[in-house]
């Protein structure tokens, strides 16, 4: 089994930044890709960002282009999302998500494990 902790969320002004990190524990040797979704009140999971454990490859949702960076130490066994130019729609709550054997996809169903979320609220 892996499990996964986020942590650093908190409250921001407009404008602001964060960084939020997902820790994985456990087998995470069966871990290939790891990926940030987050959801709103009232709305559904979105995906955010993800990344392919080998080759380094990145996938950012149209929404986070340019803002928000997804990045990774492997010795760690964590991934980050570096979060800038923090607008109110991005406020909810942060999900950490990692895949086994497969590569980084936008799709929440092809995640095998899941954190428990970190909320993240933007003042405007």
């Amino acid at each position: 089994q892996v499990q996964l902790v986020e942590s650093g969320g908190g409250l921001v002004q407009a404008g602001g930044s964060l960084r939020l990190s997902c820790a994985a524990s456990g087998r995470t040797f069966s871990i290939n890709a790891m990926g940030w979704f987050r959801q709103a009140p009232g709305k559904e999971r979105e995906f955010v960002t993800a990344i392919t454990w080998s080759g380094g490859n990145r996938l950012y949702a149209d929404s986070v282009k340019g803002r928000f960076t997804i990045s990774r130490d492997n010795a760690k066994n964590t991934v980050y999302l570096q979060m800038n130019s923090l607008k109110a729609e991005d406020t909810a709550v942060y999900y950490c998500a990692g895949r086994r054997w497969g590569i980084a996809t936008l799709y929440a169903g092809d995640y095998d494990y899941w954190g428990q979320g970190t909320q993240v609220t933007v003042s405007s």
